[in-house]
């Protein structure tokens, strides 16, 4: 329970540090223009606190880094921005290199066009932003890697991506990934069929690092047309929070809960992909809407009883995970444990409760060993009917949901679902839109409310840099 609290509480001061940051961008101490590459490094390593470096629109060829070791503060940041928002373009060889003991520096408003691999918030470094600029990076190698602590990044648009490695690739130090991360409002698209892996839109964590706990938030972007190597996130740490973003047209690819345990996955759409797949421990996956996708949400078949065992290859069993008061419309198959061999171990004491599985294929189809799972209030509707769930653990009847002006299928006033949920589910305190759930709650994703809408579905227009 506390892990869910801190997650709450690490969006709460996310939310007031980027109205602080917003704040910072205005009226800076002292401007310092430069108009060449040679001297944007020479204004940077000189840089204090307060300072705003500003490189005229052009674009810049590298041929080496630029090195980021100076160090503002929380209320007197270092940024070093372009002239105008995308006005200045990156090429060559290298980008941004943050380094220790750089903390406290914002980079914004960049176009990088550059090799990929060589933007780098490294590790000991704290406090860096990456803000509004557009990835569109050159040949193998992620667009931007992490190795730093309480880094944001935030408005910007990584596009057009179709070679090995990840748009954004997280790692960290020894055994402990990247703490208090914070992406949101990233516009994410267009990462096409790479020949070699990794390839995905964000990789946060590794596998040596997979029992550490991040503490990070992933909120409020918009991914789209992910072909990469089968995987639009890839998370490989624990105690991570994915909420309110939204995955479309990504047809062969799937949110993996690769490696890690005790992450939260809520308020997010899916659309027209490979869904949402679970390995790992005691994860909470609620208020989600699975809409046309091949799997909604795919729960693993183990091959490892637990993490310590698996190693880099183990499919870590999902143990005492809770699939919650989700939607689920016209997936092929709605919730699906798929066969392993040799030696399956499946999951173990896994909770499908509250769901709403509407039209489609079946609701469940398991196929391999599910110890201690508990189904309970579920409701199915729709001719291919609930499969391999067990009798008492759904009810068959028309939802009465009507698509809103997204499409998305929501409950009308006089819907079954309403006040209808069964159980305590203390941990489920929000809907997809982010009203907050009572104590008598609406079975499915929606819960019909007066109080104020807090998470819209993203579209092109809120995230990015043109974003508002």
């Amino acid at each position: 329970m506390h892990r869910f609290l801190r997650s709450c509480f690490l969006w709460s001061c996310g939310v007031l540090a980027l109205a602080a940051l917003q704040a910072q961008e205005v009226g800076p101490l002292t401007s310092h223009v430069v108009d060449s590459v040679a001297a944007l490094k020479s204004a940077v390593f000189r840089a204090v606190p307060g300072e705003t470096i500003v490189l005229k629109n052009g674009v810049y060829t590298t041929s080496g880094t630029v090195t980021i070791k100076c160090a503002g503060t929380a209320e007197k940041p270092i940024t070093i921005t372009a002239e105008t928002e995308g006005g200045v373009e990156l090429a060559g060889t290298h980008g941004f290199t943050v380094s220790e003991p750089a903390e406290h520096v914002i980079v914004r408003g960049f176009k990088f066009t550059h090799a990929a691999g060589k933007n780098v918030i490294g590790a000991g470094t704290r406090h860096v932003r990456f803000a509004r600029n557009t990835f569109q990076c050159l040949g193998d190698g992620p667009y931007l890697s992490i190795y730093g602590d309480d880094v944001q990044i935030d408005y910007n648009d990584f596009a057009d991506k179709s070679t090995p490695g990840s748009m954004i690739a997280v790692g960290g130090t020894g055994s402990q990934v990247a703490r208090r991360l914070w992406i949101h409002h990233n516009y994410f698209h267009d990462l096409a069929s790479a020949i070699a892996s990794p390839a995905e839109m964000i990789r946060f964590g590794l596998t040596n690092v997979s029992l550490s706990t991040g503490n990070g938030i992933v909120e409020h972007n918009l991914f789209v047309r992910c072909k990469g190597e089968s995987e639009l996130i890839s998370n490989r740490a624990s105690g991570n929070t994915y909420r309110f973003n939204t995955f479309l047209e990504s047809p062969t690819a799937q949110f993996s809960l690769r490696h890690g345990n005790d992450c939260a996955v809520y308020g997010n759409v899916f659309r027209q992909t490979e869904g949402l797949r679970v390995f790992g421990d005691r994860h909470q996956i609620f208020s989600n809407y699975f809409e046309g996708n091949y799997i909604g949400i795919n729960i693993g078949n183990g091959s490892v009883a637990n993490a310590e065992e698996g190693g880099s290859s183990g499919f870590d069993r999902p143990d005492d995970c809770v699939i919650a008061f989700n939607t689920f419309v016209e997936n092929r198959t709605h919730y699906q444990m798929s066969r392993r061999t040799p030696t399956p171990l499946g999951a173990k004491n896994t909770t499908v409760a509250n769901n709403v599985f509407l039209a489609g294929g079946v609701a469940a189809r398991i196929e391999g060993p599910n110890e201690g799972g508990v189904w309970s209030g579920n409701l199915v509707w729709g001719k291919s009917g609930p499969g391999d769930m067990p009798a008492e653990g759904y009810t068959k009847v028309d939802p009465l949901f009507e698509p809103d002006a997204n499409g998305i299928r929501r409950p009308q006033p006089d819907s079954p679902v309403i006040d209808s949920a069964v159980g305590n589910f203390e941990r489920v305190t929000v809907d997809q839109d982010g009203q907050p759930r009572p104590e008598l709650k609406d079975k499915g994703a929606d819960e019909i409310s007066s109080e104020p809408v807090s998470a819209m579905m993203p579209s092109v227009s809120s995230v990015g840099p043109g974003a508002q």
